[in-house]
């Protein structure tokens, strides 16, 4: 059996060191450091992310499950009046695992009141820039950007269309699916291979179906999610939100997830009841982010695979 840790000591010195910088970095700008629980009542109902649970223990009154981020319980903070808050939290994702995935993973996570996406962006661009040196920015709309690429609009395509424009470039075999598949296989197989080469690039504004906690607004006529994802040489480091603040239009996503859910086979997942309180209560307008800490540490030692910045990858712990 190796023992042996995953990681190089430098690779752990490197870990502290960007610690370091992202406490300094939340300090300077005031930023409240807080920890919440990792094993909660509920857990995420988005069906293509799967949560561990932990079914037995003799506190357990019920099954428990454990976070894939820690923002349930920090927009209850927010609505406490905690003000801006971040975490650097350890999170899980069942099934997740490879060069790029670790099932146990560190999270770091910031919700700024009153920024729209657009100034948390800016925010997320100068952390990057602190921990990783100067870099190209880029902002694209995901729509313009299927425009230019594909000349294709995303929002307005249908799913014939969509489907013909991947199999014209693609070899997708028998594949079938909705409107959101289609437009994942062509970002992730046609659009993010070309990211590489653009540095630090924001990709905003993704279909109303894909707007998962942020707000929904109209833009140009047209439905959008206001969220981005963030990318580093091709890379998908963080993932953002103009925060949904209604109470009831979260019960209904909710609600929304847990039929894609049952669709797929997957089973049904509780509703966040302390949440949507909380959102009830008021949450204020807010932008948050989730960025992960392990690709970033990736990107600043020159690392190809996840193993070589964790003390000890899933398989060795």
């Amino acid at each position: 059996m190796n023992w042996r840790p995953s990681a190089e000591v430098a690779a752990l010195r490197a870990r502290a060191d960007l610690l370091t910088d992202i406490r300094g970095f939340f300090n300077d700008r005031g930023i409240l450091e807080v920890e919440t629980p990792l094993l909660c009542s509920t857990g995420i109902t988005d069906p293509s992310i799967e949560a561990l649970l932990v079914e037995r223990g003799a506190s357990l009154a019920a099954p428990r499950y454990l976070q894939t981020s820690p923002e349930y319980a920090m927009k209850r903070l927010l609505s406490a009046g905690s003000g801006p808050v971040y975490q650097i939290a350890r999170a899980f994702r069942d099934g997740e695992a490879g060069a790029r995935h670790n099932p146990e993973f560190t999270l770091l996570e910031w919700y700024r009141p009153g920024f729209d996406q657009a100034q948390l962006m800016s925010e997320v661009a100068a952390l990057l820039q602190l921990c990783l040196g100067e870099l190209p920015c880029h902002r694209r709309s995901y729509r313009q950007w299927f425009l230019d690429v594909l000349g294709l609009d995303p929002m307005l395509a249908s799913v014939a269309e969509l489907e013909a424009c991947a199999r014209s470039q693609l070899d997708p075999g028998t594949l079938s699916g909705d409107k959101d598949l289609w437009l994942d296989l062509l970002m992730s197989h046609l659009l993010e291979p070309r990211l590489g080469e653009l540095g630090l690039c924001f990709v905003y504004d993704y279909p109303e179906s894909q707007a998962a906690l942020a707000r929904v607004e109209v833009e140009d006529g047209v439905a959008v999610g206001r969220r981005f994802e963030v990318y580093v040489h091709g890379l998908e480091v963080a993932n953002g939100y103009h925060e949904l603040t209604d109470a009831r239009e979260q019960r209904l996503r909710f609600e929304r997830d847990n039929v894609r859910r049952r669709e797929y086979g997957l089973p049904q997942r509780p509703l966040d009841e302390h949440l949507l309180a909380a959102l009830e209560h008021g949450l204020p307008d807010c932008s948050g982010v989730a960025l992960g800490v392990d690709r970033l540490l990736m990107l600043a030692t020159g690392s190809s695979d996840i193993r070589e910045v964790l003390a000890f990858d899933w398989e060795s712990s």
